[in-house]
């Protein structure tokens, strides 16, 4: 009989962590958790305290911080395997997950799936002939290599990278490994995680490779149960069912979705919106069951793939499924920065950057040329960001793979303002006050285009009351908007004022608001 152990990469929200794991190991299964180091140090302790007396959950012995598209993942990945395969010398499978993840059979059924089938369970496409990256790098992941998180080292990563096409630093892959890729969400047998780790000790050459590519937690695996595995004991496909959006991004299924994930042929689902409380309760429950039959209809992405197709030809006569709830989610925070003056918000921002680590976007909703990363479209011009407002702020809070995110708006966005706060993320607002000179004002209109180069002074003269008003107004528009977390600071105030409005604003302490209220020219023209 098959016994799995769960190999879990987390990072946050310990109690579901908890609950997952007593899910997944109530019926003899195992698991092996890596919670990221960069996580707080008192939520890995609740957890293990939580899991103390559980003999079938144990922990990766080293605790990595953990980045998107680095080294790190494969890094911790192996250190909770080799805790896994230490501890549970009878388990004969071990299936990676993250925290996101849930099971949509019963452990039954999956049990009875491996036994029947003996083999390893891994997308694995040959890297160089399949089309399997859509956009972006390819050839260049493996041949430079890459030291630094594209993410949060976006100028070191690219001066980089940059430096090496510059001057022609290319390396060969080893000679003997044929370089596959594939989903990260695979489920292998013992024997072949017994050949993985023996071959992480026997070939540093090819360890080293790996260590400096882009992305190898969707190279290193899949290479290497190819090279390691008859090609008769692989079936490339992962066990996990996902999705991804016309962005490339992942859908979230929520409660609605528990007769569609369950007849799907998978045994797991990925991902799990933490709002769908009914729909993790069912799921819960479920795998422990006994006797459950599944009509396995599979439809999930010709539904999907329809669905999408009718909304692009004006023909969506129902919401899609995996749109059911558009929210950033009640763990997130969106802070706003609202000026008129689009400068002073910014040198505010830059300010910020430095002492925090929380990322700051620009005027992304009024400055079309406001830098974005590539999130497959959306992010192209104005109209789409509004449009899909709620979905490019989730992308980036993903990109950013954090839940704190600044944003600038011009107070003329009322309309944003009023659509985020009303979102189960906490939102909260940070009106900037300065004044404004005729100067000022001539030089807004021209760039507003209520005025030329060739306006007579008189004319524009005749339309400065005008204006001056029409930013008091839209000023008075938010004060009057009943926006529950609001703060300002004001040109006319003393710094110590303003530090202890942006202190709360970001949660920080005044001493380090005080630091960014010390730029002398913040409210210069």
């Amino acid at each position: 009989m098959a016994k799995v152990a769960y190999i879990l990469l987390c990072h946050k929200d310990p109690d579901a962590i908890i609950t997952q794991a007593e899910q997944l190991t109530a019926v003899g299964d195992c698991m092996s958790i890596h919670f990221d180091a960069r996580a707080r140090s008192a939520d890995y302790k609740r957890i293990v305290d939580a899991l103390a007396d559980n003999p079938n959950v144990t922990f990766a012995r080293k605790r990595i911080k953990c980045g998107w598209g680095e080294w790190s993942l494969v890094e911790a990945t192996l250190h909770a395997i080799e805790a896994a395969v230490d501890a549970f010398p009878r388990v004969t499978h071990f299936y990676m997950l993250s925290g996101d993840c849930m099971a949509i059979k019963t452990a039954e059924y999956t049990h009875n799936f491996l036994d029947a089938q003996d083999k390893d369970f891994i997308e694995s496409y040959d890297f160089f002939e399949s089309n399997w990256i859509k956009t972006g790098m390819k050839e260049d992941r493996l041949i430079y290599r890459h030291y630094f998180n594209e993410r949060t080292q976006k100028w070191w990563f690219y001066t980089a990278y940059n430096l090496q096409k510059r001057f022609g630093l290319t390396r060969d892959v080893p000679a003997d490994i044929q370089v596959m890729i594939g989903s990260q969400w695979w489920c292998l047998r013992r024997r072949t995680i017994e050949q993985i780790l023996d071959f992480t000790r026997d070939r540093r050459d090819v360890m080293r490779f790996f260590a400096s590519t882009w992305i190898p937690d969707e190279t290193f695996f899949q290479t290497l149960v190819r090279h390691l595995i008859p090609e008769r004991e692989v079936e490339s496909r992962t066990l996990t069912f996902l999705m991804f959006s016309d962005y490339g991004m992942p859908l979230t299924f929520y409660n609605d979705h528990y007769d569609l994930l369950l007849s799907q042929d998978f045994l797991f689902a990925r991902k799990i919106s933490p709002e769908a409380l009914e729909l993790k309760t069912r799921l819960g429950h479920l795998y422990a069951s006994e006797g459950v039959e599944f009509q396995i209809s599979n439809e999930g992405r010709k539904l999907y793939a329809f669905l999408a197709g009718r909304g692009r030809i004006g023909r969506r006569f129902a919401q899609r499924f995996w749109e059911t709830e558009n929210t950033l989610g009640p763990e997130r925070e969106l802070m706003i920065v609202i000026c008129k003056k689009w400068h002073v918000a910014k040198r505010l921002l830059d300010q910020v950057t430095q002492v925090s680590n929380v990322p700051a976007i620009e005027y992304l909703f009024n400055e079309e040329d406001t830098a974005l990363p590539d999130l497959g479209g959306i992010q192209t011009t104005l109209q789409k960001r509004q449009r899909h407002r709620r979905s490019l702020l989730r992308m980036l809070f993903d990109y950013f793979n954090t839940d704190r995110m600044i944003i600038c708006l011009d107070p003329s966005s009322t309309d944003l303002m009023h659509d985020f706060c009303s979102d189960a993320a906490t939102t909260r607002l940070l009106e900037i006050e300065c004044e404004y000179s005729d100067d000022y004002l001539a030089g807004h209109a021209q760039r507003v285009g209520l005025a030329g180069e060739q306006t007579a002074p008189a004319a524009l003269e005749r339309l400065l009351p005008t204006i001056r008003n029409d930013i008091a107004f839209e000023s008075d528009q938010i004060r009057s908007g009943g926006f529950a977390n609001v703060g300002r600071i004001s040109e006319t105030r003393s710094r110590e004022e303003n530090a202890e409005q942006l202190a709360q604003f970001l949660s920080i302490t005044e001493e380090h608001a005080m630091q960014v209220m010390q730029i002398d020219y913040l409210f210069s023209d």
